[in-house]
């Protein structure tokens, strides 16, 4: 896999695209209008279409570190035909070429293709480094066909990045060769997890797209999945009653804090999957949200509730697992609280994932780390679909309606307000890399992702490349917005894409009609 087959493979998909996964656009034109070229008129045609890359890649263009590869690139389509594209990088590429095909319909009958939008000139790069979509899956399976199409999405969207949460309480979805039981008993069933051939196969097929897919393993935290094949290495192992106690859902368990048991399996661990995950993601992900100290008054290495024993305990944890990052030769990343909350001594390479308040990205660029936004007031995709948890009849009336916790939902147009860089001070932009929208799976699965997912995480994706404000430093427009979105979900339904529509035919028939 070199930087020519990337650009050969893009080159194949955009044929395929243009032939195959075409539209015809009588939504966006006012009803019975007559809006297709006539065919009785000469027009210029495309025979050819120039690409030029303008620097050999970097050795690392598979796996960059933020802002390593060049993704810019221009595009000029002229009226007689004539298409060119310069780009720094072979992803630059792959992003002009995305754009390219934005720029096409389909006729009624499905004969012809054309755009008639030329004479185009595009300069366009990237506002921030790091653009992502996290979708979790292991509290819900998802195939690897389901990751691929999300894959697909996120390359249509010009992300980045796809991190996978691989594991949480529920289950352990990936398959460690050096410690067979943890996806044996871990996955919901045998055949629910990812062996290295599968884990391989989707992170090449994220690299063909400029896709750089990073693996999550959430702990100590979140880790009572693997209590179900060593049960030894986990506290406070599925307690019930009373889970809320000791866990934001159950089941309950974290890593215990002071046993050379924990280490073991660690090494082991590491030694086998990061080896692995290192040919194709610069980055790993070691989780470290919402560890519950409770717990460790139930870990008999600890045998305390206070922080202030907990705190070093997890310093050393959290080192040994950086070292063993960095030594595979790939750079941490954390959830904000083992910053924010725990206090944590973090490398200055460590990368903090914020997700709990629209300050957390100043308060971790304060300390002077790189931090991703994130908020989930804003970019939680799961949020609004009411509580998951049963209630008895003896507390429902006090839980009615039955919301969930980050309710209510984020549509696209509050997530197209979200400003990564609020509060941040302008001799700090720098440290925010860009930012991740979510899908936690409590009630996705395969069958409801992408209308999940799409089209309002592209709300998300315009933010990260072009930024949250517009020339003149306001919000950008929904009013402009809103048609280029609905057209985008035209295209990504035509390419396979469950997404939802934007709004009703009437609104993008009729220009700003449905405008206040």
């Amino acid at each position: 896999m070199d930087s020519y087959s990337i650009v050969q493979a893009a080159i194949a998909r955009t044929k395929d695209e243009l032939s195959n996964d075409n539209f015809v656009p009588w939504k966006f034109h006012p009803r019975n209008s007559i809006f297709e070229p006539p065919s009785n008129v000469s027009y210029g045609t495309i025979s050819n279409v120039a690409i030029q890359q303008n620097s050999t890649d970097p050795s690392n263009v598979l796996k960059p570190l933020a802002g390593a590869v060049d993704e810019s690139y221009s595009l000029i389509i002229t009226v007689n035909g004539a298409v060119m594209i310069n780009a720094v990088s072979s992803v630059g590429i792959i992003r002009a070429l995305e754009t390219f095909t934005q720029f096409f319909y389909t006729t009624g009958d499905g004969n012809s293709i054309y755009t008639n939008l030329a004479p185009v000139y595009v300069q366009d790069a990237p506002k921030f480094q790091h653009r992502g979509l996290n979708i979790d899956v292991a509290r819900s399976p998802f195939s690897p066909h389901d990751i691929m199409r999300t894959i697909d999405a996120v390359a249509y969207n010009k992300f980045n990045i796809l991190h996978l949460h691989a594991t949480d309480a529920q289950s352990w979805t990936i398959q460690i060769p050096a410690l067979p039981p943890l996806a044996d008993l871990g996955a919901y069933m045998k055949g629910l997890s990812y062996s290295p051939d599968d884990l391989a196969a989707i992170q090449t097929y994220g690299a063909y797209r400029g896709v750089q897919v990073i693996i999550e393993t959430d702990m100590p935290g979140h880790t009572a999945a693997v209590g179900l094949s060593y049960p030894d290495l986990v506290a406070a192992l599925n307690v019930q009653p009373g889970w809320a106690n000791y866990s934001a859902e159950p089941p309950t368990g974290q890593l215990k804090l002071n046993d050379s048991a924990v280490y073991d399996f660690l090494e082991k661990l590491w030694a086998d999957l990061l080896p692995r995950v290192n040919p194709f993601s610069a980055y790993f992900h070691t989780g470290g949200d919402e560890v519950n100290a409770n717990v460790y008054g139930l870990d008999p290495t600890v045998n305390s509730n206070d922080t202030k024993v907990i705190q070093p305990l997890l310093q050393k944890l959290v080192d040994y697992n950086h070292d063993k990052v960095r030594a595979a030769g790939m750079t941490p990343v954390v959830w904000e609280e083992m910053l924010l909350q725990w206090n944590l001594t973090l490398g200055a390479d460590v990368v903090v994932q914020t997700w709990q308040t629209d300050t957390a990205v100043a308060n971790v660029v304060a300390q002077g780390h790189k931090a991703l936004a994130g908020d989930a007031n804003y970019w939680y995709l799961d949020c609004g679909r009411g509580q998951w948890i049963d209630f008895a009849q003896s507390t429902a009336q006090a839980a009615w309606p039955f919301a969930d916790y980050c309710t209510p939902t984020k549509n696209w147009r509050l997530m197209y307000t979200y400003d990564p860089l609020a509060g941040v001070p302008a001799n700090a932009t720098q440290l925010v890399l860009g930012g991740e929208v979510h899908i936690w799976s409590e009630q996705v699965d395969g069958v409801n992702l992408d209308d999940m997912v799409w089209p309002r995480a592209c709300a998300a994706a315009e933010v990260l490349w072009s930024g949250s404000k517009d020339a003149s430093g306001q919000n950008r427009s929904q009013v402009t917005a809103s048609p280029r979105l609905s057209e985008m979900r035209e295209r990504m339904v035509q390419r396979g894409i469950g997404a939802g529509p934007v709004q009703m035919i009437y609104c993008t028939q009729n220009g700003t009609q449905c405008a206040s």
